[in-house]
């Protein structure tokens, strides 16, 4: 049997480049995106994690581990450093099974929001 896989995006911009900055930007993006697209962990496949260079301090598939996703594939990657990018960006896929048929809801946080206005919204809009 065949199920269907979706995946959702985002991002937000750490304070700057620190552990405890890049720790607590990963860990509420990650909350964030569960939270609105009401995924449990365990419809959860795989979440890829993308650092810009200049976030250097910790690793947020690290944060991932803490919040209990221990057996599940996680992968960070830098992003290509492209002239004039936006800095101190972490960007985060998941890819899940859904339950139903609702459509997966990006979310983009903090400075973040300026990658994608056409698709960020407040929490709880």
């Amino acid at each position: 049997m065949i199920r269907a896989v979706q995946a959702v995006r985002g991002a937000i911009t750490a304070r700057e480049n620190s552990q405890e900055a890049i720790r607590e930007a990963s860990r509420r993006l990650l909350v964030e995106v569960l939270q609105r697209n009401r995924i449990a962990s365990r419809q959860i496949i795989s979440i890829m994690f993308s650092l810009t260079r200049d976030l250097t301090r910790a690793n947020p598939a690290a944060v991932a581990r803490e919040l209990g996703f221990s057996a599940t594939p996680l992968f960070c990657l830098q992003e290509a450093e492209i002239e004039g990018s936006l800095r101190r960006v972490i960007r985060l896929l998941i890819t899940y099974a859904p339950r139903g048929r609702r459509r997966p809801v990006p979310v983009y946080l903090e400075g973040a929001r300026s990658l994608r206005p056409d698709l960020a919204q407040e929490p709880g809009a």
